[in-house]
C-alpha cells in the first residue's frame, strides 16, 4: 500500500465541536452573539479573572484594533522583530506608523532586548515582541526598558497559547495588550480568528467599539434589547472585525482541550529531542525553567557539519511524503520590506542565520506515535 502524506499541520476537532457548531446553526443566530459572549468570558476565566478577552475574526485583526486602540498614529515609530509573519509590520502600516525592525536573542529566536533599547528614539510609541514557535521572549527585561522610556507594549502571542513566562500564562503579564490566533494550525483554532486581552478598560472599550463599524452598539444587543433595535450610533470610523458565532462554538470547546493539545504537543517535542540528539541539528530553544512552552512549531537547525543544505534537506522530505515547513523568512528579505525600508541580511545576521538553517517539522495534537516515527525516520534519511 502506497504511504500517505504526513501534512505539516491538522486541527484537532472533536464531537463537541460540531454538536456547538450545529447548535448554532439551528439558533438561528451565526454572526456574533451569544457564542461569542460565552467564549470570551471563558477565555478571561482561563488567563484570570482581572483580564478582559475580546474576539475578533484574526489575531491580524486584534493587532490592528490593539495599535489603534494604543494611539498609534502617523509617523508613529513601532518596534518589532525582522523574524516574524508579515501580519506583525503590516498593522503598523495601516496606521501610517513606521515599522522599526529589529534582530532576534539566538538562545530564545525571540526579540532581541538589547537591539530593542538601541531602536529607540523619541518617535518610539509601541514595541511588539513575539513568542516566537511557543516559547516566551523575556517579558521582564522588555517591560522594565518600556517602563523607563514610557512605552506601550503589546504581545504578539500568536504561538503562544498556553505559555508561561516567569510563571505566568502569557495574556496575564504587564502588557498593555495580548493578541492570541486560532488560525487552522495553532495550538487551538476556531478556523479563522483571534483573541485580544487587556486589562485596560479604556483599550477594551476601544476595541469593543472599532471592531464592530465603530459602531456603539452591536447587532446583538440592538435585537435583544428592549430598546429600539434600529437605533445605533457611529462614534469612529471602525473596521469589520468581529468574531462569528460559529467560529466561537469551536473555541468553547478547544479551549476546554488547551492543556491536553499541550501536553501532546510537548510529548512529541521530547521524543524529537531524544530521537535527534546523535544528529547535526540544533534542536529549539527550551523555555526557562520552570515555565511553559506551548510548542505551536518545532524549529531545528542544521548544524554546520549537516551533509545537507536546508532547500535540500526540505526536498527530501517531502520526497518522503512528510510535511515540513520555514518559519519564517524574514521580513527583510521580503521585497516590500527590503525596499521600502533599505533592509538587508547584514542587519540582521541571527534571523539570517537561523532562517538560513532552520525547517518546522510536524508537531500537532492528533500525531500518533507511528506519525513521529515516520518524521523521525524522514529526517534522518534526509540529514544523511
Amino acid at each position: 500500500m502506497t504511504q500517505e502524506f504526513l501534512p505539516f499541520a491538522l486541527p484537532e476537532i472533536g464531537d463537541d465541536e460540531i454538536a456547538e457548531v450545529i447548535d448554532t446553526l439551528r439558533s438561528g443566530w451565526v454572526t456574533t452573539g451569544p457564542k461569542v459572549s460565552q467564549f470570551e468570558s471563558d477565555f478571561s476565566k482561563f488567563l484570570s479573572s482581572d483580564v478582559e478577552s475580546l474576539g475578533v475574526n484574526s489575531a491580524t485583526a486584534g493587532l490592528h484594533l490593539g495599535l489603534e486602540a494604543l494611539g498609534v498614529g502617523l509617523g508613529d515609530e513601532v518596534i518589532t522583530t525582522t523574524h516574524t509573519f508579515t501580519a506583525t509590520a503590516e498593522v503598523i502600516r495601516y496606521l501610517g506608523a513606521i515599522p522599526v525592525f529589529v534582530d532576534v536573542d539566538v538562545n530564545s529566536l525571540c526579540i532581541n532586548i538589547a537591539a530593542v533599547e538601541a531602536a529607540i528614539t523619541l518617535r518610539t510609541k509601541a514595541i511588539i515582541p513575539v513568542h516566537f514557535a511557543g516559547r516566551a521572549a523575556d517579558m521582564g527585561a522588555l517591560m522594565k526598558l518600556a517602563s523607563r522610556h514610557g512605552i506601550k507594549v503589546m504581545e504578539d502571542a500568536a504561538h503562544a497559547l498556553p505559555t508561561t513566562c516567569e510563571g505566568k500564562l502569557v495574556g496575564t503579564l504587564d502588557s498593555d495588550i495580548s493578541v492570541f490566533s486560532f488560525y487552522a494550525n495553532k495550538t487551538m483554532t476556531t478556523g479563522e480568528g483571534g483573541m485580544l486581552v487587556t486589562r485596560n478598560q479604556d483599550i477594551a472599550e476601544r476595541v469593543r467599539m472599532m471592531r464592530l463599524h465603530g459602531m456603539n452598539c452591536d447587532a446583538f444587543n440592538r435585537f435583544t434589547s428592549k430598546k429600539p433595535s434600529w437605533y445605533y450610533e457611529v462614534l469612529a470610523p471602525g473596521y469589520k472585525y468581529n468574531m462569528t458565532d460559529v467560529a466561537a462554538s469551536i473555541g468553547i470547546h478547544q479551549l476546554r482541550r488547551i492543556r491536553v493539545f499541550q501536553q501532546k504537543r510537548a510529548r512529541i517535542a521530547d521524543l524529537y529531542d531524544a530521537a535527534f540528539a546523535d544528529l547535526p541539528i540544533a534542536p529549539p530553544p527550551r523555555p526557562v525553567q520552570g515555565d511553559m512552552h506551548a510548542w505551536y512549531l518545532y524549529v531545528i537547525q542544521l548544524g554546520d557539519d549537516a551533509c545537507v543544505n536546508r532547500d535540500d534537506f526540505i526536498d527530501q522530505m517531502f520526497a518522503q511524503k512528510v510535511g515540513c515547513s520555514v518559519h519564517y523568512i524574514p521580513l527583510h528579505l521580503h521585497p516590500y520590506w527590503r525596499d521600502t525600508y533599505r533592509l538587508t541580511r547584514e542587519m540582521f545576521p541571527i534571523s539570517q542565520q537561523i532562517y538560513e538553517r532552520c525547517v518546522s517539522l510536524p508537531i500537532y495534537s492528533k500525531m500518533t506515535d507511528n506519525d513521529v516515527e515516520r518524521v523521525v525516520r524522514a529526517v534522518r534519511v534526509a540529514v544523511g
